[in-house]
């Protein structure tokens, strides 16, 4: 994890108080001990891919959402981060991708074959640890993200180079492929943590926050350096994924291709995208999400402590950017 991720991860924690920072502690042994028992090389590549790290958002999520300590509350925070994590892992076999958080992927080490097959086992793994806690509506939770997640991947592959891709098309697609799981993890909360009638409006919360830290995501990778994003600059231009900032570069740059064939070329594409202001007006909508999903939490009765720590976490997807 980044000093910054790190700066961040602190500040929410401090706020979430002894209780999130405990809940993560469970979260973090459960994950080290859920891939036990399925063949050393699955255990071995289920196990660094978990090991990787990373922020654990969508189980700070699950936890943030919560009113009331429940145990059921790790088995949702381990279930949304496997299933993240299967989805990266299965992302990296279709991108053949060969870096993740600047470590080699599962691709990479042990071939399309194994990368696939670890990511059906942390998909297997997160419905099981949320079925064992016996509630329909946090399995169908999942499962409706879940569902949403392969929408999104095909809208994505079908959008590959295209020049026709609108902001709009591009913002379900963020919706579908990335915020569909941040609304999840905050209905899990609600509904373990004692506050089912408030699953719609965290929810909300959630889509707006996934939006947000995927435009800005996308922004990242045109603008930021491989030593920070751990992948090389314009690895999307590469695998011909439309994004919003050359969405609007178009707009300005009509003449501007995504179509790229080697590293050297996605950073001139970069450059001339940067050039048009694109990154800007782009970062400028994920700002807005932010503050909506931000005046969700004012809007809930929420106590102090909570809202205050869904506010920080609002706050760090955009800090993680800056």
């Amino acid at each position: 994890m980044s000093n910054t991720a790190q700066a961040q991860l602190g500040t929410v924690l401090a706020a979430g108080g002894q209780e999130l920072a405990d809940l993560l502690e469970r979260t973090e042994d459960r994950l080290a001990r859920v891939t036990d028992g399925h063949g050393d090389e699955l255990s071995r590549h289920a196990g660094g891919t978990l090991a990787a790290g990373g922020k654990r958002l969508r189980p700070v999520l699950v936890f943030l959402s919560a009113q009331r300590p429940d145990d059921r509350l790790v088995a949702a925070g381990v279930a949304v981060e496997l299933l993240h994590m299967a989805t990266l892992v299965h992302d990296d076999v279709l991108d053949g991708a060969e870096l993740r958080r600047g470590r080699p992927t599962v691709f990479a080490n042990g071939g399309r074959a194994a990368a696939t097959a670890t990511g059906d086992l942390l998909f297997s793994r997160a419905f099981a640890e949320l079925a064992a806690t016996g509630s329909e509506e946090a399995v169908r939770a999942l499962s409706t993200a879940s569902s949403a997640l392969a929408r999104g991947e095909l809208m994505q592959r079908a959008d590959a180079w295209s020049e026709d891709v609108t902001p709009g098309r591009y913002l379900e697609r963020c919706r579908l492929k990335t915020a569909s799981l941040f609304e999840a993890s905050c209905r899990l909360g609600a509904v373990f943590g004692g506050r089912p009638d408030l699953a719609g409006a965290l929810g909300a919360f959630g889509e707006r926050l996934g939006v947000a830290f995927q435009i800005l995501d996308d922004v990242l990778d045109v603008s930021g350096p491989p030593e920070r994003t751990g992948k090389p600059r314009g690895a999307d231009l590469l695998d011909g994924t439309v994004t919003l900032p050359l969405i609007l570069a178009r707009e300005s740059d009509p003449w501007l291709s995504g179509a790229v064939r080697c590293a050297e070329e996605a950073a001139t594409v970069c450059d001339r995208i940067a050039a048009t202001g694109a990154l800007h007006a782009a970062r400028e909508q994920a700002l807005g999400y932010v503050a909506e999903a931000k005046r969700t939490v004012d809007d809930l009765e929420l106590p102090d402590q909570r809202a205050n720590a869904l506010r920080l976490v609002a706050d760090g997807v955009v800090e993680r950017y800056a």
